[in-house]
């Protein structure tokens, strides 16, 4: 389709042929954007290191239980919990990276172009989080298994099946609680070696100083669950199912430490200048 425009003096000029119209391309459906951030969290070097590091810690985790451990002690959980620790340890650093090397390796430009709605890829990386906590402790749950079942073989001794599903799945929620523990410092920092030593010190430094502070603070001792995100935390792993007490000192604690920052952390990185 063409148009007659006239002169400055009233006289009629070419034709000019209007632009075609660009067509807006397709939102980029969310399933694609939790594949490309699946890919992302493992196809870089830091991602392919640290799985390989866990897959070797826990090999030499099983191997040390079935050598050093004696045949007698030789149970379920002591396979699992040699297997889980390092997963532990470990996995929240994934979960770290995952936000902060957007930022730390200026990849975030290139992401938030092709993905503008910040939001949707934040929420891809954390329901990916999630789910790698969960599928981490049931290979963990998986591995000790063979141990066991191998490790009892090896010894001369029955295998002991001590850890029942109502435990498991508090292990497994506080694996999921340290994957978030991990995703929010990534959020708030932004800056993969800052949030890993923020990692390492409130995981590491802080527990030991919130012990020494309750063994001269009364106060602390009787209350500082409450606080103490890591105090609360630990009580998953109790023999004992935990109290209700217990559990509101769970759930206050992680909001106080997870969930509060990420709301804060989550609003400034809507709003952050991507470089």
């Amino acid at each position: 389709m063409s148009t007659t425009a006239t002169t400055a003096t009233g006289a009629p000029a070419q034709d000019v042929a209007r632009p075609a119209e660009r067509p807006v391309p397709a939102r980029t459906p969310f399933p694609r954007v939790l594949r490309v951030e699946l890919r992302k969290m493992f196809n870089t070097r830091s991602g392919f290191w640290l799985m390989m590091g866990i897959a070797i810690l826990a090999a030499l985790a099983t191997i040390a239980t079935v050598v050093f451990v004696p045949g007698e002690d030789l149970t379920y959980s002591a396979f699992a919990s040699a297997v889980g620790l390092p997963m532990g340890v470990v996995l929240p650093i994934v979960a770290i990276l995952a936000v902060s090397s957007e930022w730390s390796q200026r990849t975030a430009l290139t992401t938030f172009t092709l993905v503008p709605s910040r939001g949707r890829v934040l929420v891809a990386k954390l329901l990916l989080t999630v789910a790698i906590g969960a599928v981490s402790m049931v290979l963990a749950a998986a591995i000790g298994a063979l141990g066991n079942v191998g490790g009892s073989a090896i010894a001369g001794v029955d295998p002991t099946w001590d850890v029942g599903v109502e435990a498991w799945g508090r292990v497994l929620l506080a694996q999921v609680i340290g994957m978030l523990f991990g995703f929010m410092l990534g959020v708030v920092l932004r800056s993969s070696p800052a949030a890993i030593v923020g990692y390492f010190v409130c995981t590491l430094v802080l527990p030991g100083a919130s012990a020494a502070l309750g063994a001269v603070q009364s106060w602390w001792a009787e209350h500082g669950a409450w606080f103490d995100q890591s105090w609360a935390t630990t009580r998953l792993f109790d023999e004992a199912a935990p109290s209700a007490q217990a559990w509101a000192q769970i759930g206050v604690s992680n909001a106080l430490w997870i969930l509060l920052p990420l709301a804060f952390g989550t609003r400034a990185l809507l709003r952050a200048e991507v470089k």
